[in-house]
């Protein structure tokens, strides 16, 4: 497995709405840097940040444009940018995000996604 082959099976994970599925790709000192929204650390951290918003969702689509990787599964890197998509009652949320995977010993160690906070306030309240 290549880091770039770790990164989409995590995004996939997500797509299918299967958190537990990413949790696992995870080290369990993974650091989850929510950039304009704050970090969490670890399985917990993750599930807790992220577990509420996505009951809300009824669909989830993460649509990665470009991926780039260095580095093995082992000590590796990945890149991504991204059109995050959630689908909220009867319209579609869309961020775009740009990702940042550090992988250690085949885990997701650093997690850290950027994007703008306004667009993603402004898409909730409409």
């Amino acid at each position: 497995m290549t880091p770039s082959e770790l990164v989409s099976d995590f995004i996939s994970a997500f797509n299918s709405r299967n958190l537990e599925a990413a949790i696992g790709m995870v080290d369990d000192e993974c650091e989850y840097d929510n950039v304009p929204m704050g970090k969490v650390v670890g399985p917990e951290g993750i599930r807790a940040s992220l577990e509420p918003f996505i009951a809300m969702c009824d669909q989830i689509e993460w649509l990665v444009s470009h991926q780039v990787e260095s580095g093995t599964v082992h000590a590796g890197v990945v890149m991504n940018e991204r059109l995050d998509r959630f689908h909220l009652g009867d319209h579609w949320l869309e961020i775009a995000v740009a990702g940042l995977f550090v992988i250690r010993n085949n885990k997701i160690v650093l997690w850290r996604d950027y994007f703008d906070k306004q667009t993603f306030i402004e898409q909730m309240s409409a």
